[in-house]
């Protein structure tokens, strides 16, 4: 009997050690199992992901979210089609787009900036990236081909540069649509559309669907001029390349990124806060040295980064105003 005795309370030691081990891991599990991780949807360049990851780790949210990347049309779509139903608890994204989604069905939370902005803002995304255009030239390749120096946008409707410039398509680039606020907000829509087409005809073949396409042919010396993002060509002309831009008389025109929350539920929207706070605050100075826009008071940038003539469109822009600039173009 004792041995008996002795050997249940041995397997009841057993039994409550092996509980106790299982109750601690099973509450372990459950609790992570309870933090669900937020979905983060994204239309930026990789170079961008990889500060918001940098700054989502360093800042205590490792493994707490999943940072998923589309194409800028692609990602709008999804936001128009699927409103509050999108899987996504954070967006970041182009802010025309924000602005048309929030118009027509109310689906994000308001959220604070960070700082001052510089430019104004709706009060449901913050701006974490900015990008203006310019004109940028090849300095041998417009020496070789006998070409002046363009100070105009319009400039790249003459027929004397056929064949010798690159710019971006607007049916396939938001940088194409900083080309093209510039031309129809100073010369009006009829005038305008024509000088676009007219652009368009004489970049043939090297009419191109991504924005850093152009800057591309730039650098390979296939082209002598060329439109896209200002500080992409800063960067090359410092690095010693053959390239140089110029801020054309029509105004260097800007778009914005900027992060907004999906109004999901108080739970899910806490830490989705909390993460898009954290990556307009953590990430904003990396993205800063990327993007060199300053988007809020106390920002700095170089002398070279600050462009000689800065304008906004004569209207909010949208998505439908994107639409509308896209027809009078292609029709």
């Amino acid at each position: 009997m004792k041995n008996f005795a002795k050997l249940m309370s041995t397997a009841l030691m057993i039994g409550c050690l092996a509980v106790g081990i299982a109750g601690c891991g099973g509450s372990e599990t459950k609790e992570a199992a309870n933090v669900k991780q937020t979905v983060i949807y994204t239309n930026a360049d990789e170079e961008a992901q990889v500060a918001f990851k940098a700054a989502l780790d360093k800042n205590g949210f490792e493994g707490k979210y999943i940072l998923q990347s589309f194409g800028t049309s692609e990602l709008g779509g999804k936001l128009a089609a699927e409103g509050k139903n999108i899987e996504a608890n954070v967006v970041n994204m182009t802010s025309y787009y924000l602005d048309s989604v929030q118009k027509k069905s109310p689906m994000f939370v308001e959220i604070k900036d960070p700082v001052k902005p510089v430019v104004e803002h709706p009060n449901f995304y913050i701006p974490d990236i900015g990008n203006c255009g310019a004109l940028f030239v090849n300095t041998e390749e417009l020496k070789k081909a006998n070409l002046p120096m363009p100070k105009a946008i319009k400039d790249l409707a003459d027929p004397m540069y056929k064949g010798h410039i690159s710019v971006p398509d607007i049916m396939g680039s938001s940088t194409a649509w900083l080309m093209t606020q510039a031309v129809l907000n100073e010369y009006g829509d009829e005038e305008g559309a024509k000088i676009m087409k007219q652009i368009e005809a004489n970049a043939m073949p090297h009419l191109e669907k991504s924005g850093s396409g152009p800057l591309k042919k730039i650098r390979a010396g296939e082209v002598a001029v060329g439109f896209g993002l200002r500080h992409q060509a800063v960067a090359d002309k410092a690095k010693g390349l053959p390239v140089d831009y110029v801020d054309p008389v029509e105004g260097n025109f800007m778009l914005m990124e900027a992060v907004a929350v999906v109004d999901k539920n108080a739970a899910e929207n806490e830490q989705a806060m909390k993460i898009a706070e954290c990556i307009a605050k953590n990430a904003r100075p990396e993205l800063l040295k990327i993007y060199p826009v300053a988007l809020f008071e106390g920002e700095k940038v170089d002398d070279a980064n600050k462009p000689a003539n800065p304008k906004v469109y004569k209207e909010p822009l949208t998505v439908e105003l994107l639409q509308k600039h896209q027809e009078l173009i292609k029709k």
